[in-house]
């Protein structure tokens, strides 16, 4: 289907990433992140709302016990930058002391909200705290933040699809796109 033969597809620019280029990539993600957590029982911290996707997909290629709980922040609301103010808006359930951590992120951009989710988890004593991003964006500005993993390094621009959004729309989209920017 091409962006044309939807009216879903409307305000996106073009595809960035296809669903099979994406899904393959996820499914080698999940087997190095798997590997790399043999023997142990992470905990999967997916922050809320644009990884739950990746995190879904990612978790079912993991061949090893694990427990899920998630993590909402902000920096952006309803916008396409980031404001540079981070907000947690919903906690972990349970206690992470003594545990290896997986942080589960949609995307980089400027590095402040990972930043902020590590030095705050930290503080939480975990056994340890390991990240893998699906996305990271090229950008000379960003905060130099640790990353285990990372899928696709991408341009500077505005992506939406396979849980990213944009005020909203485009989060059940089985690619990433870029968005039409006013």
């Amino acid at each position: 289907m091409s962006l044309n033969d939807s009216v879903f597809h409307e305000g996106l620019e073009r595809v960035l990433i296809d669903e099979d280029r994406l899904a393959a990539r996820v499914q080698e993600l999940g087997v190095e992140v798997g590997r790399a957590y043999e023997g142990r029982h992470p905990i999967l911290v997916g922050v809320l709302t644009g990884a739950f996707i990746f995190m879904s997909d990612l978790s079912r290629q993991m061949e090893l016990p694990l427990d899920v709980d998630f993590m909402a922040v902000s920096s952006y609301g309803d916008a396409t930058e980031s404001s540079g103010v981070v907000r947690i808006l919903k906690d972990l359930n349970s206690s992470i002391e003594g545990r290896d951590l997986l942080i589960v992120e949609d995307i980089i951009d400027s590095g402040l909200t990972l930043q902020y989710l590590i030095d705050t988890l930290q503080r939480r004593n975990p056994a340890s705290i390991r990240v893998v991003a699906l996305l990271r964006k090229e950008k000379p500005d960003a905060i130099d933040v640790p990353v285990d993993w990372v899928g696709f390094e991408i341009p500077d621009e505005f992506v939406v699809g396979y849980g990213l959004d944009k005020a909203g729309r485009y989060r059940n989209l089985p690619f990433i796109g870029i968005a039409r920017t006013p």
